[in-house]
């Protein structure tokens, strides 16, 4: 697909390719031509060729190449922003058009947060794919922060993540409340209760993700953190798997949420313990922008994770576990 930009006065026509707009994108995102065509799936020859017939067009270096990692020049800067408007703008038509037939085809781009990924997507990613085979999910994982630049910038169609997050021309719609459960090991000071209480924590022993990480905010908020700074031993781990290992060899306890203690292997499962009531849950949600367009892979999306979950997880806000749901592994 060609834009065509005309200049009047010189009665002159300068074009450019969509696909030369998106080369420029993944120089500027990545800073280095090879790695840039490898993300491209082209030759690191085509893609500087392309780049370089842009330039010659506009009449300007978009990039630096004589510095290390590569450089944006002060109007490519302009060029890039420009450049992600542009392929903005061209999806936006393509989907208007797919929205209109009532069509679930094409890429639909999802970031996920490092918490959510492992023990959600595997349960919703196969069904969806087989109900909607034109379509093709492209998930990445990603924290918060970038996920909401994603999909301000247009590089993420959706996100999922959670909220609230209070975020301009971000929409939300939660998916599921996720119950938080403990983990305590033989041995913990916690160790012979049934169910636990918030006023159980203790940051002294307790083991939490590293910064950056939205779970370890949820996991804070529960605990007196006077004393985080003075704890004798600080493992801050960056996964769940991580902090379960650490627990096992006599760090301490820490919480998961539920369907992470799910996939728990069998003979650790008897080491989760639930909360009394009122349950600490969190809020997971799928994200996208204000000005979406895609309208019908939002509803089929929503439907699908909460088709698979529902009985076995809270769907709505202070929703109770009943009879029928799947009970958290207990003692």
């Amino acid at each position: 697909m060609y834009i065509f930009i005309t200049k009047i006065y010189r009665y002159q026509f300068l074009y450019m390719t969509l696909v030369q707009l998106q080369y420029v994108l993944a120089v500027a995102e990545h800073k280095n031509f090879t790695i840039a065509a490898d993300k491209s799936f082209v030759t690191q020859p085509t893609l500087s060729m392309q780049i370089q017939k842009l330039e010659k067009e506009l009449n300007i270096d978009i990039f630096d190449r004589t510095s290390h990692p590569i450089k944006i020049t002060q109007i490519g800067e302009k060029i890039v922003a420009q450049a992600k408007t542009i392929l903005m703008e061209a999806n936006r038509m393509k989907h208007l058009v797919n929205e209109e037939k009532g069509l679930l085809e094409g890429d639909f781009i999802i970031g996920v947060i490092p918490t959510v990924l492992p023990s959600l997507v595997p349960l919703f990613y196969k069904t969806f794919q087989k109900n909607n085979p034109k379509s093709n999910l492209i998930i990445k994982e990603l924290q918060t922060d970038k996920i909401i630049k994603g999909i301000k910038d247009g590089s993420l169609d959706f996100g999922i993540v959670v909220s609230p997050l209070f975020e301009d021309q971000i929409i939300e719609k939660p998916l599921y409340y996720e119950p938080l459960v403990a983990y305590v090991p033989n041995g913990h000071r916690l160790s012979d209760k049934d169910k636990i209480n918030e006023d159980d924590l203790n940051t002294s022993d307790l083991l939490i993700l590293q910064e950056g990480h939205c779970f370890r905010n949820n996991v804070l908020a529960l605990c007196d953190t006077s004393n985080l700074k003075n704890r004798p031993i600080k493992l801050d781990s960056g996964s769940f798997e991580a902090l379960v290992k650490l627990a096992n060899d006599g760090y301490g306890m820490t919480l998961l949420p539920a369907l992470v203690a799910d996939d728990l292997p069998q003979e650790y499962k008897k080491f989760v313990k639930n909360f009394e009531s009122p349950v600490p849950t969190r809020e997971v949600s799928l994200i996208f922008h204000q000005s979406q367009l895609r309208d019908s892979f939002e509803k089929e999306l929503i439907n699908t994770i909460q088709s698979i979950l529902r009985g076995k997880i809270f769907l709505e806000k202070d929703q109770k576990l009943d009879s029928n749901m799947v009970s958290l592994p207990k003692k």
